[in-house]
């Protein structure tokens, strides 16, 4: 097994966007987008694959595996006082417990971060990275680029 294998990849269609998608949540930020499903999940593996071998060479530590995670379902979240008055009291408003009020918003967010990161997209072969590695080989791809990702990261490219 190789160690990209550890990680959760995710290729989808965007109508936003008119093509695939492809990202690899919890390893590295962007993705590659493309015309064929194939071949993003192709350019996806291979960028995950340099990613790690990226990182392992500056001796940046790993994330955690996200693929094959089993989730319980339920995880506890603790909030300061005048949240949880807000959150009760909309759930109140709305006729539901507090812990389906609660999944509602967690749902409605979770959906609107998606939709969100689908439109930073780039061209395929680029990727986001954070600012502080190394990446002897690549370059910021332009300015209006790197404008579209958080100031964090830079967008990266293999110099050709």
């Amino acid at each position: 097994m190789r160690k990209s294998d550890r990680y959760l990849k995710i290729v989808e269609w965007s109508e936003e966007d008119q093509c695939y998608v492809g990202t690899c949540p919890g390893l590295m930020f962007g993705g590659i987008h493309g015309d064929r499903e194939a071949e993003v999940f192709k350019g996806l593996c291979l960028a995950v694959e340099e990613w790690i071998d990226i990182c392992e060479q500056d001796g940046v530590p790993l994330p955690e595996p996200t693929a094959g995670k089993e989730y319980s379902g339920k995880f506890v979240v603790r909030v300061g006082p005048d949240l949880h008055k807000a959150l009760a009291i909309g759930a109140l408003r709305h006729g539901e417990s507090l812990n389906e009020h609660c999944v509602h918003l967690c749902e409605k967010s979770a959906h609107n971060m998606a939709k969100a990161s689908r439109q930073n997209v780039f061209p395929a072969g680029c990727v986001w990275a954070p600012k502080n590695l190394d990446f002897r080989d690549y370059g910021v791809v332009s300015e209006w680029a790197s404008r579209r990702v958080p100031p964090s990261s830079k967008v990266i490219r293999r110099a050709l």
